[in-house]
Order: structure tokens, then sequence, then C-alpha cells
């Protein structure tokens, strides 16, 4: 990913509020002689491994997770809230218009996970994630054949986390005024994502005053 060092971010309580808010990603790997992508939930898992780890699955019939044999490294994207930045928003003449957006890159390298007693963890560990916050959540009472024969046509992984890029373009390099204004057009916007990123244009603004 092109990265400008002031785009860089490095905090990793930052980076995994990102990952966890915006879980289903694109995985993409390398077929052989293309690149392949698919776009799945991946649940972060902070304790596993040196630097985490991703889990997650695919349909058997879905021909990535035969990929992962070749012990190369994938790659999982997770986008964050983004938006259009107009010019008009800028006190600053002769400005353009950008994009302004968040954006994870996790590589590792994944590992089938074969054992009946760890896939079906990764299972209920991916339900939890989705369950939990809800008033009335989904509990699993499946009869133990049903639930087998529905295993048998999804594959569970696990990805250890090797390196992680993260960019925040959040007009940090734009003037305190130019931000204000951008941040104060996007918050009164109707679509909530980019009133999201406008918390984040605001947030990023204040710490980067403090530091």
């Amino acid at each position: 990913m092109y990265l400008p060092e002031h785009f860089a971010e490095k905090d990793e309580a930052r980076i995994a509020a990102v990952v966890r808010a915006n879980s289903f990603a694109t995985l993409v790997t390398i077929d052989g002689t293309q690149p392949f992508a698919s776009h799945v939930p991946l649940v972060l898992q902070p304790a596993s491994g040196p630097r985490g780890s991703l889990i997650g699955h695919v349909a058997r019939a879905n021909p990535q997770w035969r990929h992962f044999s070749n012990g190369a490294e994938v790659l999982a994207i997770f986008s964050g809230p983004h938006a259009y930045i107009s010019p008009s928003w800028y006190q600053t003449p002769l400005m353009v218009p950008t994009w302004n957006y968040v954006a994870v890159h996790i590589y590792g390298i994944p590992r089938i996970v074969e054992d009946a007693a760890a896939f079906e963890e990764i299972l209920r560990l991916t339900v939890q994630e989705y369950e939990s916050g809800r008033p009335a959540p989904w509990r699993d009472a499946l009869p133990p054949e049903h639930k087998a024969a529905m295993m048998k046509a999804i594959v569970g992984f696990e990805i250890e986390i090797g390196r992680v890029e993260a960019k925040f373009k959040l007009s940090q390099n734009r003037k305190p005024e130019d931000i204000a204004g951008a941040v104060a057009a996007l918050s009164q916007s109707e679509n909530q994502t980019e009133r999201e990123l406008a918390a984040l244009m605001k947030s990023q603004y204040e710490q980067d005053r403090q530091s």
C-alpha cells in the first residue's frame, strides 16, 4: 500500500478498533498465476501468536482455501470510514478534491484448521463476535449430526499476523482551518459513514495538536 509517513498509523489499539469495527474483509491470495479475492468476516484474536491472528472460514466449494497450501503470504484488507472531500469546504484557495479514508492491510501465513474441536472453536468465536451485542443472541442448539454435516461444507483457517500496514488519511497534511471546514461539512451529512469519518478527523487533529 502506498503509505506516506504522515498518514501511517502505528497505534495498535486504534488499528485493532478499525479491524473489529470493519471485520468483513477482502481476503487476497495468489492462485499461482493471478490474484484471487473473497469477501469474508475475519475475527481478530489479539492473544494468539506474537502479533495476534485472524480466524475465519470459507465455503469448501471456494477454491481459495487451496491456495493456503503454498506457504505464501495472504493479504486481508479492512476498509474503514471514507468520503469525498470537497475543496469548497476549505478556506485555502486553489485546492482540489480528494478522498479521505481509513484502511488496514494485514499480511500473514494462513493455515487450515483440521482439528474438529479447534475448527468448532473458530465457528463459536465467530458467532460470539457478532451475536454477543444483540438483545436476543442466537444460541447454537443444532443437533450434532446436522452441525457436523454443515461443517463439512466449509473450511476453517487461521492467519498468524506477520505485518500490518495502516493508513489513516484524515487531512493531516491540511491547515487547521481547512480540516475544521471539512469536519463541519461531514458532521452535518445524512450519511453515517461520513459522520464517522468526521469524528475520526476531529480526533486525529486533536491528537496531532497534543503530540
